[in-house]
């Protein structure tokens, strides 16, 4: 007696668009990298707020903030910092993360016209 052998009626190409295509993977990155750099400048303004008499808290350095916002995540900084009113007194948040978010949007530009634009 033979095993039977299980095949699928139909296929999905749905996955296989979504790795398959880097523009795809770029857009989840982005997503993903703005929703935790929101999330982290949160939590750092909750752990400011929650400073105890004599206890140190541990917060989230400021480097690991900007490098999320260099590795993608300027606008959940940004949004981080007007949701959260975290970080808007640095002159250095204040202007470093807008500037981040130029240069980003400057580098998409122009890998669009190089390579991309007819």
């Amino acid at each position: 007696m033979e095993k039977a052998l299980y095949l699928p009626t139909e296929q999905s190409t749905t996955l296989f668009a979504v790795i398959g295509n880097p523009w795809a993977l770029l857009g989840i990155w982005l997503v993903l990298i703005n929703l935790v750099t929101f999330l982290v400048f949160g939590l750092d303004k909750w752990k400011a707020r929650r400073k105890v008499r004599n206890e140190a808290v541990r917060r989230v350095p400021e480097k690991t903030l900007f490098l999320l916002s260099i590795l993608g995540g300027s606008i959940g900084a940004l949004l981080g910092m007007r949701v959260f009113h975290h970080k808007t007194r640095h002159w250095y948040f204040k202007f470093g993360i807008p500037a981040i978010l130029l240069c980003q949007l400057a580098l998409g530009v122009y890998v669009y016209v190089r390579f991309f634009a007819a």
